[in-house]
């Protein structure tokens, strides 16, 4: 898969970067402010996970041009320990950061489709993606 632009994150303020470019791309697909917001609350979410449980990784942009959809595919990938339980981190409340417990079912909420795929040891790609209503 090509994308357009991915930010690495190493650092807390890679964090606001992603954010930041993640924005920039909805808006010159054509979302509105409200899915802007929600897509750029989505991108906080996932590089955060990325900062505090992997140490570094990346995301990446890829806006969707297709026959009668557009819309924006976000794609977080790191190396990290893995999700021990998907399911577990699914569940609404969950923190193991002792954050506000969104996470990723928040992430879910926010995006139209959702996607995960982690490996013990080896990693999680999570995929994401918005349509343009």
């Amino acid at each position: 898969m090509d994308f357009q632009s991915c930010v690495n994150i190493k650092k807390e303020w890679d964090i606001v970067g992603a954010r930041q470019l993640g924005r920039d791309i909805a808006k010159k697909v054509g979302f509105g402010n409200v899915d802007q917001a929600r897509i750029a609350t989505a991108i906080s979410e996932l590089a955060r996970n990325i900062y505090l449980y992997a140490g570094s990784g990346k995301v990446c942009f890829d806006a969707i041009d297709e026959l009668n959809e557009k819309g924006l595919r976000i794609v977080a990938i790191d190396e990290g320990p893995g999700i021990q339980d998907v399911s577990q981190v699914m569940e609404d409340g969950f923190s193991t950061s002792g954050g506000l417990g969104a996470g990723l079912p928040g992430v879910k909420r926010l995006m139209d489709e959702f996607d995960v795929i982690s490996r013990q040891g080896e990693g999680t790609e999570i995929k994401v993606v918005k349509w343009l209503r």
